[in-house]
C-alpha cells in the first residue's frame, strides 16, 4: 500500500484545507512547518491576502503557534486563495474539511456540502485516491446521513477512489502545549485502507494517534466529550443558584483536589462553538424527549444564566453597566456563541445602560454585534457602578494599583474567570459563584 507521508514529504503532493479558520489555519501551518506543501480556501478574500503576505489573519494565535508564518510562505509551502478550482487537482491527497458546522446556535451543514461538492469535481480515476479528513464537528449519524450519501451519489467509491475519515481537533487555542502536534487525536474511517492512509498523513504532525473501531465512534466523540464538560460546568451553576450566599467557587475548588474530579465554577453560561453545541449536536438526532433528559436540562440552565445574572444586577438597583469582554474565552477574537450576547440583550432590555470594552473588536464591530457603545479601559471603568468581566484577557490585568484608581465609584464587579481576582478588590468584588455573586 502506498505510503501517502512520503508522497507528501517529496513536495510533488499538497494538502488542501477547506476554510482558514482557527481549526483550519492550524492544520495548514502545522503541516507547513513540517515541510508539506498546504494551500487553503477561505472566501474571505481579506483573510487569503494576509496568509498569502505572511501575515497571521487571526492575530491571538500569534502567541499559541510561538513562530512566524512568513518563512512557510515565502518557501511556497504555505498558500491560501479564494478560488476554490485551484484545490481540484490530482496534487491533492489529501483534504482537510475545517469549516462551520452551525448557525444560529444549532446544527448547519450547507457549507460542509458545498466543500464536497467542490471535491467532487476531482478526477475520479488516479493513481492515488484523495483522503478527505472532516475536522468539524459533526453531530451523530451525520457522516451516515449525508455525508457518505453525497459521496456516493457523485459516483464515488468509498475506500476505492476516494478515502474517507472523521478526525475531530480538540485544540485550547489559549495555551500553546495545547495544539495539534501534542494532544491526543481521534480519528476514524470508513475502511483499512481510509485508516492507513489517515495515519500516514497525521502522524507528519500528531505524536498521540487514537484510532477508533469506525467514523461513526469518532464522529460522536466530539459531541460527547463536550457534553459531559457542559452537564458539569451546569451542575456548578444549579449548585450556587441553589445556594446563593454560601461560596460555591470555593466548595467546587476544593472538590476539584479529589483525584478523580475536574474543577468547574459557576458563570454567566458557557460559550464558544463547542460545548454548548455539543449537546444540541447529540439531541438533534434523537427524537424522543424522554431520553437524554439531563443533556436537556442542562441546555435549559445554560441558556437562562445570563438572563439571572441581569435580572439580579437589576434587582440590586444598579444602572451603568461596564461589560469587559466579548470573546467567549480569553485572549481570542471570537464573539460567535458568546455568553456576553444574551447577557447584554438581557441588560438592555431592561432598560439599564449597557456600555462594553474587548480589546480584540473595534468600537464599529462591538456596534454591529451588540448595538452597544465601547469605552476606554481602564480610564472609563470610573463611569459605572457595576462592572462584569466577562473574559479574562490580558490586556484587563493591568495591576492592583492602577485598577483600583478606577474602580473607587464601582459598587459591584462580577469577575467570571478570574482576571481580578489576585487585586483585593474589597467587599464589591465577587467572583462568579462566591457567596452573593448573585
Amino acid at each position: 500500500m502506498i505510503n501517502y507521508k512520503k508522497l507528501l514529504k517529496s513536495k510533488k503532493y499538497k494538502i488542501a484545507v477547506w476554510g482558514t479558520g482557527y481549526i483550519g489555519l492550524s492544520t495548514m501551518v502545522y503541516f507547513s512547518k513540517r515541510k508539506v506543501k498546504c494551500l487553503g480556501y477561505d472566501i474571505d478574500k481579506t483573510k487569503v491576502k494576509k496568509i498569502n503576505s505572511g501575515t497571521l489573519p487571526l492575530a491571538d494565535l500569534r502567541n499559541w503557534f510561538g513562530f512566524d508564518i512568513k518563512g512557510l510562505v515565502k518557501t511556497n509551502f504555505l498558500k491560501a486563495t479564494s478560488n476554490h478550482k485551484d484545490l481540484i487537482s490530482k496534487d491533492f491527497v489529501a483534504h482537510f474539511i475545517a469549516v462551520p458546522t452551525e448557525k444560529d446556535g444549532k446544527p448547519y451543514y450547507k457549507p460542509l456540502l458545498s466543500v464536497l461538492n467542490n471535491i467532487s469535481k476531482i478526477n475520479k480515476v488516479t493513481k492515488y485516491p484523495p483522503l478527505i479528513i472532516v475536522e468539524s464537528t459533526l453531530a451523530p449519524k451525520v457522516s451516515d446521513k449525508k455525508i457518505i450519501p453525497f459521496l456516493k451519489k457523485k459516483k464515488f467509491k468509498i475506500g476505492q477512489n476516494i478515502l474517507f475519515s472523521v478526525a475531530p481537533r480538540r485544540d485550547w487555542f489559549i495555551e500553546g502545549v495545547k495544539n495539534l502536534e501534542n494532544l491526543d487525536r481521534v480519528y476514524g474511517s470508513t475502511d483499512i485502507k481510509s485508516a492507513k492512509v489517515t495515519k500516514d498523513i497525521l502522524s507528519i504532525v500528531c505524536k498521540k494517534l487514537h484510532v477508533a473501531s469506525s467514523y461513526k465512534v469518532s464522529e460522536m466523540v466530539k459531541s460527547v466529550e463536550n457534553a459531559y464538560r457542559h452537564m458539569d460546568i451546569t451542575l456548578a451553576n444549579q449548585l450556587s443558584l441553589a445556594f446563593p450566599k454560601d461560596n460555591m467557587r470555593e466548595v467546587l475548588k476544593l472538590v476539584g483536589t479529589k483525584w478523580n474530579l475536574e474543577t468547574y465554577h459557576p458563570g454567566i453560561g458557557t460559550g464558544g462553538y463547542c460545548i454548548p453545541l455539543s449537546s444540541r449536536y447529540i439531541l438533534s438526532q434523537v427524537k424522543s424527549r424522554n431520553k437524554l433528559t439531563l443533556l436537556r436540562e442542562t441546555i435549559k440552565t445554560d441558556d437562562k444564566m445570563s438572563s439571572l445574572v441581569a435580572k439580579s444586577i437589576k434587582r440590586k438597583g444598579f444602572k451603568k453597566i461596564g461589560i469587559l469582554g466579548l470573546s467567549y474565552k480569553g485572549d481570542l477574537k471570537v464573539s460567535v456563541l458568546s455568553k456576553v450576547i444574551p447577557l447584554v440583550e438581557s441588560l438592555k432590555k431592561m432598560n439599564l445602560n449597557v456600555s462594553l470594552f474587548d480589546p480584540y473588536f473595534s468600537s464599529m464591530e462591538i456596534k454591529n454585534i451588540l448595538k452597544v457603545k465601547t469605552f476606554k479601559f481602564p480610564k472609563d471603568i470610573s463611569k459605572f457602578d457595576c462592572v462584569v468581566v466577562a473574559v479574562d484577557h490580558k490586556h484587563f490585568k493591568i495591576g492592583a494599583v492602577k485598577l483600583k484608581k478606577y474602580l473607587n465609584k464601582c459598587k459591584l464587579i462580577i469577575d467570571h474567570d478570574g482576571a481580578w481576582k489576585n487585586y483585593d478588590l474589597k467587599n464589591n468584588y465577587h467572583l462568579s459563584g462566591d457567596s452573593g455573586w448573585i
